[in-house]
């Protein structure tokens, strides 16, 4: 979702006569079919030039795979620069490996920060960061951050938001999903629930008590529940799933941002989702002590709700007495960060 645009328009200014060329290098960290390859395909990425094939693993374990073959790569064809998107493993672990042989940094998504240590992605980003030579950021509180951390506004690229440019450009193309009709779901008449952060979901009796609050606050509205891998295996240990908790697979990006676009509210633990419902104007709960995206609290529809069951009804109440924000859209978040992201490479490289 975050390379997409830019790949687009790379390609575009190739087809122009621009200058750059790329290799897309898919480290295999998200190597679930549903979770990487229908998003390849729906976003009409090219297939990747190369991939990594790690794999699944220990936090350590990814990391250590993925430096050892992107290293090997690097070694093999040297790229002039490691361009990486956002804060997973994968990021932090190419960073490292590219730098240690003197290719220099872009990172897609710098200087986002959540101050809580206990998320791997923060550990990811304030590893990444203390090693980039040049920053792509998507708000002014990014910019703030990396200011603070001593980076040189020359560094510092305000671009934008490139999960918005692949949003903007898929809007039409949104479809609802296999199981909409079979469900009876009308717009604005059901709840999207995204949970996978360890604080929700490890824990059997917290996890229990915090579907059951869901369900009372959502008033018997359907509740559509795409099961993350990693929360699959606690939920299977809930004895009683309330019966308005819908539980159906991940789904494509196509499908699920649909099932947003439509959806009365969402209530998630994810950072992605509250920048696309802050962009399509729906109310999202994050249910999380912090946030590394401020922006969709202060300017959108979010709302940073702790991890706290008994916050969900009265925050729900609200909503059902229309009483939400309504929310605005955060600055350059227009859909054509990854043409500034391509434009400022032509002119580093």
């Amino acid at each position: 979702m975050k390379i997409a645009p830019i790949i687009r328009a790379l390609e575009a200014r190739k087809s122009c006569g621009g200058p750059l060329v790329y290799r897309l290098v898919h480290t295999g960290q998200h190597y679930d079919a549903r979770m990487s390859g229908d998003f390849f395909t729906q976003l009409g990425i090219p297939a990747p030039d190369v991939n990594l094939e790690v794999g699944s693993g220990t936090q350590a374990e990814q990391t250590a795979a993925i430096m050892v073959r992107y290293e090997k790569l690097l070694l093999e064809q040297r790229s002039l620069l490691c361009l990486v998107v956002g804060d997973v493993t994968s990021t932090m672990a190419c960073s490292i490996a590219a730098q240690k042989l003197c290719v220099p940094v872009a990172h897609v998504e710098g200087g986002i920060r959540s101050g809580d240590w206990a998320m791997p992605e923060e550990i990811n980003r304030m590893v990444t960061d203390a090693i980039t030579n040049w920053f792509f950021t998507t708000s002014s509180v990014a910019n703030d951050n990396l200011r603070r951390a001593g980076v040189s506004d020359d560094r510092i690229y305000f671009v934008g938001n490139t999960m918005i440019d692949t949003l903007l450009v898929n809007l039409d193309r949104l479809r609802p999903p296999a199981f909409w009709s079979e469900l009876a779901l009308e717009r604005g008449g059901y709840f999207v629930v995204t949970l996978h952060r360890p604080a929700n979901v490890d824990g059997l009796a917290g996890f229990a008590r915090l579907l059951a609050a869901v369900a009372e606050a959502t008033r018997g509205l359907p509740v559509i529940f795409p099961v993350h891998p990693r929360t699959a295996k606690t939920l299977g240990e809930v004895a009683d799933v309330p019966s308005n908790i819908l539980l159906v697979e991940p789904q494509p990006y196509l499908e699920f941002n649909y099932l947003v676009r439509n959806a009365k509210a969402v209530i998630t633990d994810s950072g992605g989702i509250t920048e696309e419902t802050t962009v399509l104007g729906v109310p999202c709960i994050t249910l999380r002590d912090s946030t590394e995206r401020p922006e969709t609290v202060t300017i959108g529809t979010n709302e940073l709700l702790g991890t706290d069951p008994a916050k969900l009804k009265p925050a729900l109440d609200r909503l059902f007495a229309c009483k939400w924000k309504k929310g605005g859209i955060p600055e350059l978040w227009d859909g054509k960060t990854g043409e500034r992201i391509v434009a400022i490479l032509e002119r580093i490289l």
